[in-house]
Order: structure tokens, then C-alpha cells, then sequence
């Protein structure tokens, strides 16, 4: 059992930056693959971003590349999530994700799907304004 607990998040303006992280708990990540996924009011869960942990194999969604930028740090069993030039439409509360066997990262086509993951955080919000 893995326990995800997000924080970070909160209201910041248009062109304004983020820093969410995802502090997990209960066993080794060695093996796994985590992920942001993200969900806008009255939107499905979407894909953001995912990265393998032993190789640091990443993969982004489009809307957010060049953006954002995911990274862990092995020592704290921590993943972030660096944010910057927000937009409004990055407004969602954001969760975290955990596939333990690591395949998530293989390719794009299988990180996008939240099926692949086994444990997910309870979110945090992301406000930005225009």
C-alpha cells in the first residue's frame, strides 16, 4: 500500500508560478511510475504528466510542455510538480498517481490513461487568475 499526499497548491495569477509536491509513504518507489493528473470543474481527469523513478523517464501532455516539469527526489520520496507561465486554464485540482509496475511511463499512449495507476493522492487545488 502506497499513501499520496499532495500539497502546493493555491491561487496565484496569470503568468505566475507552482510548485506542487507529492510525498509518499508505505514502500519503495523503485519500481513505480508517478503521475499528475488533473480535473477542471465539470472536465474528465486529464493527463499532465509522469515519470518513471529509476530511469527518469518522463512524459508530457501537450498543453502543459515546455511549461511544467516533473521531477522526484529519491531521498525525501518525493515528486513535484514545477509549474510556470500559469494560465487559466490550468485551473483543476491536481492529483497525484502511482503505478507500481513503472509501465505508465513507457510510452505517452500509456501514461495518459488513470486506469494504469494503482494509488492516487486526495488533491490539491491550482486557482490561477486572469
Amino acid at each position: 500500500q502506497v499513501q499520496l499526499v499532495e500539497s502546493g497548491g493555491g491561487l496565484v495569477q496569470a503568468g505566475d508560478s507552482l510548485r506542487l509536491s507529492c510525498a509518499a509513504s508505505g514502500r519503495s518507489l523503485s519500481s513505480y511510475a508517478m503521475g499528475w493528473f488533473r480535473q477542471a470543474p465539470g472536465k474528465e481527469r486529464e493527463f499532465v504528466a509522469v515519470i518513471r523513478w529509476t530511469d527518469g523517464t518522463r512524459w508530457y501532455a501537450d498543453s502543459v510542455k515546455g511549461r511544467f516539469t516533473i521531477s522526484r527526489d529519491s531521498a525525501k520520496n518525493t515528486m513535484y510538480l514545477q509549474m510556470n507561465s500559469l494560465k487559466p486554464e490550468d485551473t483543476a485540482v491536481y492529483y497525484c498517481a502511482a503505478d507500481s509496475s513503472g509501465r505508465a511511463a513507457d510510452s505517452s499512449g500509456r501514461a495518459v490513461v488513470a486506469g494504469r495507476y494503482d494509488y492516487w493522492g486526495q488533491g490539491t487545488q491550482v486557482t490561477v487568475s486572469s
